[in-house]
């Protein structure tokens, strides 16, 4: 698909640009545009983190964001230009992570095919992700797959977590 950019980015070499994701979907046809982007947090789970690691099987990674492309243009039922990327390596509080940009004719299906992307990319794609925290511990995230655990050990951590928000990934 000719309007699918898929990308890992590894953080040693260049960053995630969000200024080249919406010039990839602006397109003259396209009065909706829609974006992600994911930045590292500084607290999860009522811990500070200094920073994360992500690794990921780059080959398998971009088919999983390619067989996505499909699978919202299918949603969307109308043309769009999807843009994904993820980071690989070391990255800090701040630094971006994720980045999932999408246009279309109309804002919902903007709206619908950015949150299919992103969801997908979130709890499907091989990516491995490990937290490091203010006191040198470090942890990989369970991922998707036990997102019930998560969401129970978020409620435990609520009272000392100042957002409560997400489950760690």
């Amino acid at each position: 698909m000719d309007d699918l950019h898929v990308a890992v980015v590894e953080r040693r070499v260049a960053t995630l640009d969000v200024a080249a994701a919406l010039d990839f979907v602006a397109d003259p046809r396209f009065g909706g545009i829609a974006s992600f982007i994911g930045r590292v947090r500084e607290h999860n789970l009522g811990r500070v983190v200094t920073g994360i690691s992500y690794d990921l099987f780059e080959p398998l990674a971009l088919r999983m964001f390619r067989a996505i492309g499909e699978r919202a243009r299918a949603e969307a039922g109308a043309p769009l230009k999807l843009y994904i990327a993820h980071a690989k390596g070391d990255l800090a509080v701040g630094d971006l992570a994720v980045l999932v940009a999408v246009g279309t004719p109309h804002r919902d299906e903007a709206f619908r095919a950015c949150r299919l992307a992103i969801e997908a990319v979130k709890h499907e794609a091989p990516i491995w992700k490990q937290e490091h925290y203010i006191d040198g511990d470090s942890a990989w995230s369970e991922g998707c797959s036990l997102c019930e655990e998560q969401r129970e050990a978020e409620r435990a951590h609520a009272n000392h977590d100042e957002t409560g928000r997400g489950h760690g990934h």
